[in-house]
């Protein structure tokens, strides 16, 4: 048997190639949208990609299925209950999927049903032979991952609540998963960092026996207290999930690797003002403080870019990308990941040009925690606890340690200085500063009109990455008094020790 999984950090998501060495015929399980790696890796193994399949409909990343078929002449399979707009192959449940040869002998993937994430969810069941008692693994898709299950919310606006999927989901793992071997491996569709669940570990596989020693959601318990359990605290869906989850089901342009044009900033700008592009910053958040254009957004290729980018700017926009030097073609690949496929071009040395644009040129506003409840902070008066949110003086955002951020405008106090965590719900009800309010960053685009762009506006997160992006968002959409709290969430509680 021939095994490989394929681990993308960027996106914590998990493909498989599964093949029998003796006939050369394999399946792609859950295959990223750039598939040249799997289709060199499978030549040189002598092996034969004849099936690709889905072990659910995607929402977090464009799935490749469509770009193998066309690279490979691979049939797509699905699991029997989903619903296409290009002809698939329905994997029912305990069908088995022979690779090996005419005796029967070789390779077999039994197909699990496994509805709960979604309702066409299925996992695969591996063994190098059909009689092995203990399989070699399961392929779990959504359905569980290493230190959680799949999250059951994500179909409640198709008809179905996150307490029915949740219940379908505790019998799929309990009368199917946990029906196997202690010693079979487990293989999931995605790892720590993924939106796709509330506490995946950092390890890309487990047992089937650890996960039911160790996996919270796996212990004795009621259905009802599952139920619950699992619907509590999810991370906010990012705003592109929906997007993805149709071009998934319903069929996407196939991929056109290449770099990205290279435009002037007088092409740039014309773009952004004619067409509505977003200037999307992606160089490092040091670079993107020091100096950015007026109105760009910022997202960098150093954290979780494409995620993040779907959170902050609408399917369909076109893109104009600021990268570093050599950088601009990856971020079109990630872009390309979640079908944000509308990039226009990328500005050459953006550090440059910022450089020869200071009137086009702005520099990030942050300040530090001390500065923000200081006795002529933002928020004075006996810190962020002392008052209602925004019961103090705005300070005016210059960078810190420019000597001004905290000292307000001639003493004048803000109608209120609005304070959001921009952490998801279970990181802010585990610990939030006083008064904040939680609007996580994936929702944050859709709920901007609750917040008044004439008030000031302090944004925190954990580290200080995710309010930097936030802060961009704001000010992109016309917010003149924004800043963001340097180190986050962790410097203020390490202040506190």
């Amino acid at each position: 048997m021939h095994f490989a999984q394929y681990y993308l950090d960027c996106l914590s998501q998990a493909s498989y190639l599964i093949g029998d060495e003796t006939t050369g015929r394999a399946v792609l399980v859950d295959p990223r949208r750039d598939t040249d790696e799997y289709v060199r890796d499978a030549e040189a193994a002598g092996l034969r990609i004849e099936l690709v399949v889905e072990t659910h409909i995607h929402a977090d990343f464009l799935s490749g299925h469509l770009e193998l078929a066309r690279a490979t002449g691979a049939t797509i399979g699905f699991g029997a209950a989903a619903e296409t707009g290009f002809p698939i192959r329905r994997l029912r449940d305990g069908e088995c999927i022979l690779l090996g040869g005419d005796d029967g002998d070789g390779v077999t993937l039994t197909v699990l049903a496994t509805p709960g994430h979604t309702l066409e969810s299925i996992c695969l069941v591996i063994r190098e032979h059909p009689d092995d008692e203990v399989p070699f693994g399961v392929l779990t898709g959504d359905t569980l991952f290493v230190g959680d299950v799949g999250r059951p919310d994500l179909l409640s606006a198709a008809g179905h609540s996150p307490e029915d999927m949740a219940a379908r989901l505790h019998h799929s793992l309990h009368t199917k998963l946990l029906a196997l071997p202690d010693a079979t491996r487990v293989f999931p569709a995605h790892g720590a960092g993924s939106a796709c669940g509330r506490s995946l570990s950092t390890e890309t596989s487990s047992t089937i026996g650890d996960q039911r020693r160790l996996n919270y959601a796996l212990q004795p318990m009621p259905e009802a207290d599952f139920v619950r359990l699992v619907t509590a605290g999810q991370p906010a869906t990012p705003g592109y999930f929906a997007h993805d989850a149709a071009l998934n089901r319903d069929g996407h342009p196939l991929l056109e690797p290449g770099p990205p044009a290279a435009l002037t900033l007088d092409e740039a700008l014309a773009a952004r003002d004619r067409q509505g592009a977003a200037l999307l910053d992606c160089r490092p958040l040091a670079a993107y403080t020091r100096a950015h254009l007026a109105g760009s957004f910022h997202t960098s290729l150093d954290t979780r870019f494409a995620e993040y980018t779907g959170s902050v700017v609408a399917p369909g926009t076109p893109i104009v990308l600021l990268a570093a030097p050599g950088a601009e073609q990856e971020a079109r690949l990630r872009l390309a990941r979640i079908g944000y496929d509308h990039v226009l071009g990328h500005l050459p040395d953006p550090a440059a040009v910022l450089e020869r644009c200071p009137a086009l040129t702005r520099r990030s506003r942050r300040i530090r925690y001390e500065e923000l409840v200081g006795e002529q902070g933002w928020l004075s008066g006996g810190g962020l606890g002392g008052g209602e949110p925004g019961d103090g003086e705005p300070g005016r955002g210059e960078p810190v340690g420019s000597g001004a951020a905290g000292r307000g405008a001639g003493g004048s106090r803000p109608a209120g200085v609005q304070l959001i965590d921009v952490r998801n719900p279970a990181e802010y009800e585990a610990g939030a500063l006083p008064g904040a309010r939680n609007i996580p960053l994936a929702g944050l685009r859709h709920r901007i009109g609750e917040l008044d762009p004439d008030r000031p506006v302090v944004l925190y997160c954990r580290s200080g990455n995710r309010s930097v992006i936030a802060a961009a968002l704001l000010e992109a959409h016309g917010f003149g008094d924004v800043c963001d709290v340097v180190g986050g969430y962790e410097a203020v509680a390490a202040d506190a020790e």
